[in-house]
């Protein structure tokens, strides 16, 4: 136990607490601008984001991840913002949090295992993508200082590193391109721009709404929802920080400490949040690799708005657009677009429709999932061949069945079989199958039945211990006693 806190906590300090500080730096557009989708005061996301970091950091199963208000969870809640007012979206993020512990608690966890690579894939170059074109509004109307700007800082990123890596170069950029830009008095949109940053501490606050059913109903189609993109996308990005670390992470735990910290923020004057891919993978490209990182960008985003608030607004976005840019080109698997034509046709296809739905939709948990029924069909389609072969002997005829049987095989299966032209004995062996569901059991029991009436004699043989006791669960008569 101690060990593990140590581990987990005290590892790398000093890492973590460079990456933490660079991480709440690119926080403030982030939680500003999803403010601004959600149609609430600017200060709700950063309370947001201030909550979840701090909660998570001690609740969470996966060390050095991010979480805060992010823009798939904003856009699940403008309507009800605009019809039913703010109160109520504290109540929905309160209920999302329980949610999210039920889910935990029936470890939800265990479904990630289903998600095909080629999804995992797509979903990390569409964030990569995301990432990217979120950025270029910020070059709206923007002089040559802007376009200078971004170039210097992704200079910095990438050759600062060259020199040193004992301080993480988008902290060092970020800090640079704000000294420059206040010191030359630089014509550049700043983060003050992006909303107003007050100097106030969140409070306890308890949603002022009814408590009554009809209040849950107004509610519970929202947080619904929001529980589910929530979790999808927490747990698809501590997979992506698994593989990059090389370290393992408790997903039902996970799921668990978001529902917590939602529960906080909701209670703290802040809209629901989750796991940030692009801040998570600042932190960890910046050297984060414990929990400290995380309670650190969440300690730290605090002081900046009430120590600091004055000289954050002064940040410009450039540094903050260049250092996002970096992200963008780390997510993204750039390995994959030389794989792509050595994938199976049908991998490829769910790869390439994964991105282009969250593409087109910015809804990374429709992406995901139409990735994953894609996947299914091709899976089943491949599944769904079934091989007979036949052998005569004398006034003996032997079936040997290769492949799976299902639903979608037992009707092909059955059209095998010459029921008139058959001698009077049958063997069929499943030596080589598998027999997987009530209509494979049903449709093996309608063949004897078949021969029986015709006074023909059916051996079955080779049946393995779990095709047998799914026969004796569904108790067929005709078969168990074979």
């Amino acid at each position: 136990m101690v060990a593990s806190i140590k581990q987990q906590w005290f590892s790398n300090v000093r890492a973590d607490i460079l990456s933490g500080m660079t991480v709440a730096l690119a926080l403030i557009p982030e939680a500003l601008a999803f403010s601004i989708i959600a149609g609430v005061d600017p200060m709700v996301g950063l309370y947001a984001s201030f909550c979840m970091a701090i909660v998570i950091a001690f609740t969470g199963g996966r060390p050095a991840m991010i979480s805060a208000a992010t823009g798939a969870m904003s856009l699940l809640m403008i309507n009800l913002v605009k019809d039913h007012g703010i109160e109520y979206l504290f109540a929905a993020t309160v209920l999302t949090g329980i949610i999210q512990i039920l889910l935990g608690v029936l470890k939800v966890g265990r479904f990630l295992s289903f998600l095909p690579q080629t999804v995992m894939i797509g979903f990390v170059n569409a964030l990569g993508i995301l990432i990217f074109t979120a950025q270029l509004p910020h070059f709206q109307g923007a002089n040559w200082m802007m376009y200078a700007m971004v170039a210097g800082t992704l200079l910095i990123v990438y050759l600062f590193p060259l020199m040193t890596k004992a301080i993480p170069s988008p902290l060092v950029a970020i800090v640079l391109m704000t000294i420059v830009a206040i010191v030359f008095h630089l014509d550049l949109k700043t983060v003050g721009d992006m909303g107003n940053i007050t100097r106030s501490l969140p409070v306890l606050h308890f949603p002022k709404v009814d408590l009554s059913v009809e209040m849950l109903l107004i509610i519970l189609p929202y947080s619904l929802p929001l529980a589910i993109v929530g979790l999808l996308e927490s747990m698809l990005t501590a997979t992506v920080l698994d593989e990059i670390t090389d370290t393992p992470s408790n997903k039902n735990k996970e799921a668990r400490g978001q529902g917590i910290a939602n529960i906080v923020t909701g209670f703290f004057g802040g809209m629901a949040g989750c796991a940030m891919i692009g801040q998570s993978m600042i932190n960890v490209k910046s050297g984060g690799r414990g929990r400290l990182s995380t309670l650190v960008a969440g300690v730290f985003l605090l002081f900046l708005i009430m120590v600091l608030g004055d000289v954050v607004k002064q940040i410009p976005m450039a540094a903050l657009v260049g250092v996002m840019f970096m992200v963008a080109a780390g997510t993204f698997d750039w390995q994959s677009l030389k794989d792509l034509t050595k994938y199976p046709l049908s991998d490829a296809i769910v790869m390439v429709v994964t991105v282009v739905i969250v593409l087109f939709t910015h809804n990374l948990a429709l992406g995901v999932m139409v990735g994953i029924v894609l996947s299914t069909i091709a899976f089943g389609w491949k599944m769904a061949k079934i091989k007979t072969t036949s052998q005569t002997e004398g006034n003996m005829k032997q079936y040997r069945v290769s492949g799976q049987l299902f639903f979608a095989t037992i009707s092909f299966f059955m059209d095998e079989f010459q029921y008139e032209t058959d001698p009077d004995t049958i063997i069929i062996d499943f030596s080589s199958s598998h027999i997987w569901d009530q209509s494979a059991v049903i449709g093996i029991s309608k063949i004897i039945d078949k021969y029986e009436r015709l006074n023909k004699k059916v051996i079955v043989k080779g049946l393995n211990e779990d095709s047998k006791k799914i026969v004796r669960q569904i108790g067929i008569t005709s078969l168990s006693n074979k």
